[in-house]
């Protein structure tokens, strides 16, 4: 037997030798370790918030680890982060509280459009319902303003950007 047939064992990755073997893919169970490194908390310093062993952290922390509600409860307060944001992937870097914050206020400005716009007493009712609703809902809204009509006016004194550009005198043509 040669010295090539005795397997090989972890360690040797790190003298030189062949790679150790990956793990078939598991299902991604949660993003913790991801979150802890956006808010730049250690490990160590999570472990002394949650009053829990290194050890036990860092396997909490592997993406593929099933947790109970209690320990994915911990983790969210330590991070002070919502729930959804520990279990789903984000798509967009903005936090869904702040997403959902975001489209209501598009719907409070399209619903003062309408009010403003209204053409008879039962549309301007119904839009001042929405409006109140949602003022409801979220009471910063009171101040939302409509959409502007036809985009930000100019003043005289302003240029478009048109006005930055440089055009060749020939392309005006000659007459």
């Amino acid at each position: 037997m040669s010295i090539a047939d005795f397997p090989t064992h972890s360690t040797d990755f790190f003298l030189g030798g062949n790679a150790p073997e990956k793990k078939p893919s598991q299902p991604r169970m949660h993003r913790i370790r991801e979150v802890r490194e956006q808010q730049g908390m250690s490990l160590r310093s999570a472990a002394r918030h949650m009053n829990m062993e290194l050890r036990v952290l860092r396997s909490q922390e592997e993406e593929s680890t099933d947790l109970t509600l209690s320990d994915l409860y911990r983790w969210q307060k330590v991070l002070d982060v919502p729930v959804a944001d520990l279990l789903e992937e984000q798509e967009s870097p903005i936090s869904r509280p702040i997403l959902e914050r975001a489209r209501l206020v598009k719907i409070m400005k399209t619903a003062a459009a309408i009010l403003e716009k209204a053409p008879d007493l039962t549309t301007r009712r119904q839009a001042t319902m929405l409006v109140e609703q949602l003022v409801e809902l979220m009471p910063e809204l009171q101040n939302v303003t409509a959409w502007h009509a036809v985009g930000h006016r100019r003043s005289l004194e302003e240029y478009g950007r048109i006005a930055e550009r440089v055009y060749p005198d020939d392309s005006f043509g000659d007459d």
